[in-house]
């Protein structure tokens, strides 16, 4: 039998991997399907908080630096009561993670200030971060996934103010198998955990809001540019971790920036190389799809034509 070369990134499942951005924002931040982002959410409140519908902000925060951009996916929603809820899924961690939680919501915040006002009341309405973490917080106890996070006061745990609040969600720290799993959130932990590897949908999975999410998880489901796109991010996940991982064994903490940048430039090459010697498209296509420059492309095509 052959050996699969060592480079050679994972073989696409059946399901798509919602660890990507694809896979992300098509299960969590499509309009028509919000009732998955709903029912999850409502797990995660456990009554303490019902969310009946969510309005999806346009555009998410794009003035990252390239690397985040590369390894945070986040959906911006308004609750039916005027409430907004930013949801995160962090790839990978980050030094200044939970500053950035409290940035991000603070902003928030400070945005219902009314413009050009002198009689306004200060009266507040409730913001929300949910980050659903793929690595750990230090020092988290084995099997703690789940941290529901309040301003409380210090003795009594009298919750001080309501209407901020932090959800995170330690993914790897989730390590239920399929007949331990009970609760409608341990179904939700078990799908963000396992589903890029599933080839069937379980049995505690037999209801009605996680079939409709499995049928649009499908990876036969997608159409061609779709599959591209959701290949492209699989790509990317994988360097991303490649080189993560290579820079933690090796102590370099420095530079891990521009490791990874590097990391992502040769998968990019190697994505439009693929582009251009598999399908039948013109360079225009190929640059849009793979998100550089049609120059860029053509640079590429140049030379696989000297190859020959």
């Amino acid at each position: 039998m052959a050996k699969t070369p060592k480079n050679t990134p994972p073989p696409i499942g059946r399901f798509i991997d919602p660890l990507t951005d694809f896979g992300f924002k098509r299960i969590f931040g499509s309009e028509p399907n919000k009732d998955l982002l709903i029912a999850f959410l409502n797990e995660l409140f456990k009554g303490r908080k019902v969310i009946r519908d969510l309005v999806y902000s346009p555009g998410e925060n794009n003035g990252r630096a390239q690397y985040h951009r590369k390894t945070i996916f986040d959906l911006i929603c308004t609750g039916a009561d005027g409430e907004t809820f930013i949801i995160e899924m962090q790839r990978a961690d980050q030094k200044y993670f939970t500053d950035r939680a409290i940035y991000y919501t603070s902003g928030k915040l400070y945005e219902q200030g009314p413009k050009g006002k002198s009689n306004w009341n200060f009266k507040l309405k409730e913001v929300y971060f949910i980050g659903l973490m793929d690595f750990n917080f230090d020092n988290t106890a084995p099997g703690k996934y789940l941290h529901r996070v309040r301003l409380a006061e210090e003795e009594s745990g009298q919750t001080f103010y309501d209407k901020l609040g932090f959800l995170f969600l330690e993914l790897p720290n989730f390590n239920l198998c399929e007949k331990e799993v009970n609760t409608d959130l341990e179904r939700w932990m078990y799908v963000l955990r396992n589903m890029a590897k599933l080839e069937k949908i379980p049995v505690i999975l037999n209801k009605e809001i996680f079939q409709k999410l499995f049928q649009i998880a499908e990876v036969a489901n997608l159409k061609r540019e779709e599959y591209m796109l959701y290949e492209k991010d699989l790509l990317d996940k994988w360097t991303t971790y490649s080189v993560l991982k290579t820079a933690e064994e090796k102590g370099m903490e420095r530079g891990i920036e521009k490791g990874i940048e590097k990391g992502m430039e040769k998968a990019k090459a190697d994505e439009v190389r693929r582009l251009v010697l598999k399908l039948a498209l013109t360079d225009a296509q190929i640059a849009d799809i793979a998100e550089v420059t049609v120059s860029y492309v053509k640079k590429i095509r140049a030379s696989l034509k000297k190859k020959k």
